[in-house]
């Protein structure tokens, strides 16, 4: 004979199931410590400034 199921619990564990997939994804996607932020954040502004210093201007005056 079949095992009874309850459709309600089942649809609620398949809804829970569903959420902690998504949260892995955003995790492993937006999911980075203080310190990554600020280091990527300084590796940016040091190539910025880079950049910046090897712009040249045209002989019209516009950069």
């Amino acid at each position: 004979m079949a095992e009874i199921v309850n459709l309600n619990r089942h649809r609620k564990q398949a809804a829970r199931q569903a959420r902690e997939r998504e949260a892995v994804l955003n995790r492993e996607k937006f999911g980075r410590s203080k310190a990554e932020k600020a280091r990527d954040a300084e590796a940016e502004a040091r190539r910025d400034a880079l950049l910046d210093g090897a712009r040249q201007e045209r002989p019209d005056g516009e950069a």
